[in-house]
């Protein structure tokens, strides 16, 4: 009988609190107006510590958002339906189909009624963007303001794109103080950018210290653990709740305490999950496989470069050395972080992708590539097939499967189940409970 190396385990001790948080926030989106609050709605990327200026408000980001819908198949089916009989295509990016199906049939997923927003905002980091909030602003009759991203690989011109997007910030205050009738508290920004910035960096380093072996978190428990930067960022809450998760996590790292005690096969994956099937990673841990992270889970969020081929936390602009003195000084240090993001490679150059992600693989001692093909996310799916060749030609074995990250009628189990027992095959593992 084969023997494997058992590593110690236990749960993270802060599971509970990082579930509360973010349940606690979906439903203060239903109680909010109530209390006083502005209620916002607009794509996750948006600049949130912009908004932080006007005072209290509560922000419902789309992505997040249509992913809790697409947790629950029944309710996403309802959802992507009620979108497409009103003559959107299927095709579409699945979070938008579940998130204005949920508006059109005025359900929300947390209980009630789906909420009305003060305005909403968005950033056109991807074509969904462009168009996804406009079409809720018209639904309720709300403002929709739209941030333009001169997003690119390359640092061409970057002075002309820092100050062409700090512009478009200046013209949101004076837009959301009309809006609102609110008077625009700059010290209030400065704090939610502080905040903005260590969240995200703070991110950024918990990620790193998944490259130690045993990996002290698996990929499964980081799509719960990286979901408040998208939509609490700015607050002081979340980067408490950060700071207490990144030194629990580097005792679990000083101690090796394992996230999958069974560990002896590193793999990072790419794109979303399918959400209605988490299992999915739970299935490849029979194997001894652990997703020690992913492309999208890494730096949709985590402030993380690449310097010399090895990831780095990125530094805070006041790290960096930038005084904030004026509201212009934090515009641009916004402007200037939101567009140095590694993540934007994936949306417009696929070689540089390639790069990063065999970095990735060295540094966080993978083993293998899964990439799902995500039919429901235009933007992340753009250029896999190349990630895999170069993957390929870099000696890194890769699996992909097709199927949706929010519609469940896009996924064959049997067939995604067959194609990761024959991988693991190759890869000359067996399933533990077979081995005895």
């Amino acid at each position: 009988m084969m023997t494997h190396r058992i590593y110690p385990t236990k749960p993270l001790e802060c599971w509970q609190k990082v579930k509360e948080l973010r349940l606690n926030h979906y439903k203060e989106v239903i109680t909010a107006r109530d209390q006083g609050k502005i209620v916002v709605q607009g794509g996750a990327n948006a600049i949130l510590s912009l908004i932080a200026g006007l005072g209290d408000f509560v922000f419902l980001g789309g992505e997040p958002y249509g992913a809790s819908v697409g947790f629950d198949p029944a309710f996403s089916e309802q959802c992507a339906m009620a979108t497409e009989a009103k003559g959107f295509a299927r095709d579409l990016c699945a979070y938008m189909r579940n998130y204005l199906g949920s508006m059109f049939l005025d359900r929300y997923y947390f209980g009630g009624k789906f909420p009305k927003p003060d305005f909403c905002i968005s950033t056109h980091i991807c074509d969904t963007h462009a168009k996804w909030f406009q079409i809720v602003g018209e639904h309720f009759g709300t403002p929709h303001i739209a941030i333009d991203y001169p997003i690119s690989t390359t640092y061409r011109r970057k002075e002309q794109k820092i100050e062409y997007l700090a512009s478009q910030m200046h013209e949101c205050i004076e837009e959301m103080e009309k809006l609102t009738g609110c008077y625009y508290d700059d010290e209030k920004l400065i704090e939610a950018a502080r905040n903005e910035f260590k969240t995200m960096s703070l991110w950024g380093e918990i990620c790193l210290l998944n490259q130690s072996i045993p990996a002290p978190l698996d990929q499964k428990s980081m799509l719960s653990l990286y979901v408040l930067p998208l939509q609490t960022r700015h607050q002081n809450e979340t980067v408490q709740f950060y700071e207490l998760l990144r030194d629990e996590v580097k005792e679990r790292v000083e101690n090796q305490i394992a996230a999958v005690a069974t560990e002896r096969f590193r793999y990072i994956d790419d794109s979303q999950p399918p959400w209605y099937y988490l299992k999915i990673f739970r299935y490849l841990e029979r194997y001894g496989a652990v997703s020690v992270g992913s492309y999208y889970s890494f730096l949709l969020m985590g402030m993380m470069e690449e310097k010399g081929g090895t990831w780095v936390v990125k530094k805070t602009p006041e790290e960096s050395g930038i005084v904030f003195k004026s509201r212009d000084d934090v515009l641009r240090a916004l402007a200037q972080w939101y567009l140095e993001r590694s993540v934007l490679c994936m949306l417009l150059n696929p070689h540089e992708k390639s790069t990063q992600m065999i970095s990735m693989v060295q540094q966080w001692h993978a083993k293998a590539v899964i990439m799902h093909l995500n039919r429901g996310c235009e933007g992340t799916a753009m250029g896999q097939l190349e990630n895999r060749l170069a993957l390929i030609k870099a000696g890194i074995p890769v699996l992909t499967f097709e199927s949706n990250m929010a519609d469940r009628r896009e996924f064959d189990e049997t067939q995604i189940l067959d194609r990761l027992d024959a991988f693991m095959q190759s890869q000359g593992l067996r399933k533990l409970d077979d081995l005895g």
